[in-house]
């Protein structure tokens, strides 16, 4: 027997669970890293917050005026969420033990400290790219973040110069916005643009991980909407646009998000409850039965067009106007 919507249900976004900074979870691609909520809210002052830890500004690194040596400019990074700022300061460089290669990291720990992670020696005077390897750069405590490395092949105290400092985004240092890791609302997590470099371990590589990244959100709590009937989904419609041509016929293929909306019965168009949502970018759930599991979840910002007929009801005419398709689940 075909089924109808006569028992659906209507929920929109209405109030919040609020998570403060917590880490999330590398999914295992290290691109995509997960929160414990199913979906994150978009509303304009309600919008998460995804903040990696790195380097905001300053921290610049240069030869310190005493040997073995370097000086660091004041700061400011992410560390697990919070905006912190560290003075500028002077951190010791440990020598090789002989005469071969090896590359140390100027860091800021966990409590916002400057701090050196000391590099594994080389067995000649060739440096490594690889982390942890001999003749390479440390790996970095996973609280941490790299701001410099230190190159040395001798060991022999002296005045560092600044040839033997590095400090290149992606490589030897680490910004938090670099790559960029946004918040992907829908499923409640965050993806960089591409893959995090394995450069931090507390286990002296073993298990190799990213840094880390932290967010803070609005889970959303629904609402039923009384009286909505005439559920139209925001989703994908395509054409196709042909070109005629002397070899004949051209044809490529066009994708358009169609608005999505509904009606409802309202009681004056002012004090209803979704009035209070209305013309924000918020989440709405639709169920096509209210007695079984499947449903559907859209976000948009919503419109209103109120009418008032002498001889009916008033209502509202809702518009969704989505950034994506409507997602549907089973459960």
């Amino acid at each position: 027997m075909p089924k109808t919507s006569e028992n659906a249900k209507l929920e929109y976004e209405k109030g919040f669970d609020f998570y403060d900074f917590q880490q999330l979870t590398d999914d295992g691609d290290h691109k995509t890293y997960n929160s414990p909520s199913e979906l994150w809210s978009g509303r304009y002052q309600y919008q998460p917050k995804v903040r990696p830890n790195g380097l905001i500004t300053g921290g610049g690194v240069t030869p310190g005026d005493n040997a073995d040596e370097v000086a660091v400019a004041a700061l400011t990074c992410f560390l697990a969420g919070i905006k912190t700022s560290v003075a500028s300061g002077t951190v010791s460089i440990s020598r090789p033990s002989s005469d071969v290669a090896q590359i140390n990291s100027i860091t800021v720990d966990s409590t916002g400290s400057l701090v050196e992670v000391t590099g594994t020696e080389a067995s000649d005077q060739n440096f490594s790219t690889t982390r942890g390897a001999a003749g390479g750069p440390p790996y970095i405590p996973t609280g941490s973040i790299e701001i410099a490395q230190v190159r040395m092949t001798s060991s022999a105290s002296a005045v560092l110069t600044s040839d033997q400092i590095r400090q290149l985004v992606g490589e030897s240092l680490e910004r938090w916005d670099y790559p960029l890791v946004e918040a992907v609302y829908y499923g409640g997590k965050a993806e960089a643009m591409w893959e995090l470099p394995l450069i931090h371990s507390d286990d002296g590589g073993t298990t190799e991980k990213t840094k880390q990244v932290f967010a803070s959100w609005y889970e959303p709590k629904f609402v039923e909407q009384p009286y909505a009937s005439n559920m139209t989904l925001p989703e994908n419609s395509h054409s196709v646009n042909t070109t005629q041509t002397y070899s004949g016929n051209l044809a490529s293929v066009s994708t358009s998000l169609g608005q999505g909306g509904f009606t409802s019965r309202m009681k004056e168009g002012i004090t209803d409850g979704i009035m209070e949502v209305v013309d924000d970018f918020i989440w709405l759930r639709f169920h096509p039965d209210r007695y079984a599991d499947p449903h559907y979840y859209c976000q948009g910002k919503l419109g209103i067009s109120r009418s008032f007929p002498a001889g009916d009801y008033n209502q509202g005419e809702f518009t969704i106007s989505a950034t994506e398709p409507a997602k549907g689940e089973v459960a």
